[in-house]
């Protein structure tokens, strides 16, 4: 340790001969350098922090060069705006010669002079003290002049531009497209966070798709038909998001849990019982169904047994209330679609003779609003539904219009719109999240044309918009107001969703974005082959060489050929009689069918008898003489 510190080190004063001698080598005994470890570092840690501030300096330094190329034309331009044309030109031959002194570097951009005054002045007084703040706000080539307020001033007019033109706040710029199947998509429900749809249609299926668990193939996770063979009319979550009200074509609603596993089923009413009050559970096809939008066991569904009733959860054995529509004449009529009001005081029913009733949550015998004709009578009132502030009441009628009301004036409506065609009893309409627009979708007829989704705005329901969304029938739509994307469910199979990158929140932008997952390519080269036990050698039937030798050896086959049984000779046995037997009737048996007659000459034995019969006419004659 000592003797390489000592060789290193610059000696100092003069060698001491005598212990020089002791040791065994010169040199020995000088005083050898002494070293401040503190000193060392410090001097290491300086040098450090020198150099990675060049380092970044120099990477800093490549940046605004690049960022200066990119900015080149237009901050320029800029400049050349804000401090007009004599200036400009002054400035730019002072950065030239600047530029020519120091380096051939290009500058562009307004002069230090300009940055200074864009600064404002509680910058300029602390500017020295705040360099490094000031660094880290400065990043990138210098602003112009005024460049901030106008760039705010920008976002405040997008801002004001999308107030005042609605258009802009539909999110359709982008779709994703979900196979359902080939049938009507009948029924679509989205849960309250958004994270799941479900998709119902004519061919009896309940699909499941999971935005977060999708990849780009945009499967569904599972398929499930909860009704055996009758149509899904309607699916919604419940205000929860933890249970699902499915309603279909027969008299019984059901309750799934998010999985798809039955909760409840509706009971079945007595349908020989003539006052529906009596009867525990519909007696006839459901039309629409669903929940309340506070009270989460609760839920509404309306029938063609002229009932609209409530139910409750935890009891499926009967239900909660029920409410009976009637016509001007007190007469029975059937309801067609029912929904709640935003706040659960309110049930409201559109009806086949064209009326829309609306009853008291707790009062189910007399109507708290009426309107008699509000569309066409004899046509399915496919729709109805509430605004989001609660004030206005949205129907779509089966006679090809959407009509908007005021609940507390319900004489005529605020606004209607037409030419709409409806081919579906559940062509549904719903509002925008921010209750300016309404949506809703037209029916076409096979090679009709596309079917479209209509958006009118609420106020004054002019027409701002339309999507053609496929060449069927547009049936379901629902716009989540939490997502913010459009949901549609069509007459050819398919759900699309309507999303905008900016505007729209996790839903569909969630499966996008995932690529598909690859098959493993080793399981799909070395497939395991499954060998059942009647596959193997020893259970193998020989191959037919032609049908002609089989059908042969066939015939020779007694069982194959199904050939009669012999007769039994001499006694009998195997639980036959023999034909000789000794009992009774087989003697009976044996001499029943003997001919004891001679039938050689038919003509002589039928004139036997004749030359009697005259001579003694005493069977016939007499008898008709008589």
């Amino acid at each position: 340790f000592f003797s390489p510190l000592v060789a290193d080190a610059e000696m100092l004063g003069t060698p001491d001969p005598e212990l020089a001698s002791t040791m065994g080598f010169s040199g020995f005994g000088k005083k050898a350098r002494t070293f401040d470890l503190e000193a060392m570092f410090e001097q290491t840690r300086r040098t450090a922090v020198e150099r990675s501030r060049k380092v970044l300096e120099a990477r800093e330094r490549e940046r605004e060069e690049q960022t200066e190329k990119e900015f080149r034309i237009p901050y320029a331009a800029s400049a050349f705006s804000a401090t007009g044309p004599g200036s400009t030109l002054t400035e730019r031959e002072a950065v030239c010669s600047e530029s020519e002194d120091n380096s051939n570097e290009v500058l562009s951009g307004p002069s230090m002079q300009s940055q200074s005054s864009a600064k404002g002045p509680a910058e300029d007084t602390d500017d020295d003290d705040d360099d490094e703040d000031n660094d880290d706000e400065f990043i990138g080539p210098p602003l112009p002049p005024g460049f901030k307020d106008s760039d705010d001033d920008n976002d405040n007019d997008d801002t004001e531009e999308e107030d005042n033109n609605p258009v802009k706040k539909i999110p359709d710029s982008h779709e994703i497209t979900l196979q359902h199947g080939t049938k009507t998509v009948s029924a679509l429900g989205l849960d309250p966070s958004g994270a799941r749809l479900i998709t119902g249609g004519y061919d009896y299926d309940v699909k499941f798709w999971d935005f977060a668990g999708m990849d780009a193939s945009l499967q569904a996770f599972r398929s499930l038909q909860p009704c055996e063979c009758h149509q899904i009319k309607s699916l919604q979550y419940s205000s929860t998001g933890d249970v699902i009200l499915v309603v279909s074509g027969n008299s019984q609603a059901k309750v799934l849990d998010r999985d798809g596993f039955p909760v409840m089923e509706c009971i079945k009413g007595d349908q020989y019982i003539v006052d529906m009050t009596n009867t525990k559970g519909h007696t006839a096809m459901l039309n629409s169904g669903c929940w309340h939008p506070k009270i989460k066991e609760e839920f509404l569904t309306c029938s063609n047994d002229g009932t609209v009733r409530t139910w409750d959860v935890n009891n499926e054995k009967k239900h909660k209330s029920v409410f009976k529509p009637r016509s001007a004449q007190g007469k029975r009529v059937i309801p067609t679609t029912c929904t709640y009001s935003r706040d659960g005081k309110l049930i409201a029913a559109g009806c086949q003779d064209g009326s829309i009733q609306i009853w008291d949550r707790n009062m189910n015998v007399h109507t708290k609003f009426h309107c008699r004709q509000a569309h066409a009578s004899g046509t399915d009132t496919s729709c109805l539904t509430f605004s989001y502030d609660g004030t206005v009441l949205a129907s779509r009628g089966g006679d090809d219009t959407l009509k908007i009301w005021d609940i507390r004036q319900f004489k005529k409506p605020l606004n209607s719109a037409d030419g709409l065609p409806s081919f579906f009893p559940m062509t549904d309409c719903c509002f925008s999240p921010d209750d300016k627009i309404l949506v809703t979708g037209t029916s076409v007829k096979k090679g009709g044309g596309s079917g479209k989704l209509f958006f009118f705005y609420r106020e004054t329901f002019q027409k701002l918009y339309e999507i053609e969304v496929t060449d069927a029938s547009v049936v379901r739509c629902l716009w989540h107001p939490k997502l913010n994307q459009i949901m549609v469910g069509t007459g050819n199979g398919l759900a699309k969703v309507y999303y905008d990158p900016v505007k729209s929140q996790r839903g569909a932008k969630l499966c996008v974005v995932k690529t598909k997952r690859k098959e493993r390519q080793a399981e799909t080269l070395t497939q395991d082959y499954i060998i059942t036990p009647h596959a193997l050698p020893m259970f193998r039937e020989p191959r037919q060489r032609s049908t002609r030798k089989q059908l042969e050896k066939d015939r020779l086959d007694p069982m194959k050929s199904h050939k009669p049984e012999p007769p039994v000779a001499g006694a009998g046995r195997g639980g036959r009689v023999g034909t000789h037997g000794v009992t009774l009737s087989s003697y009976i048996v044996k001499n029943i069918a003997l001919d004891k007659t001679d039938d050689s000459n038919p003509r002589e034995a039928i004139l036997r008898h004749a030359k009697e019969a005259e001579e003694n006419p005493y069977w016939v004659a007499p008898a008709y003489a008589k």
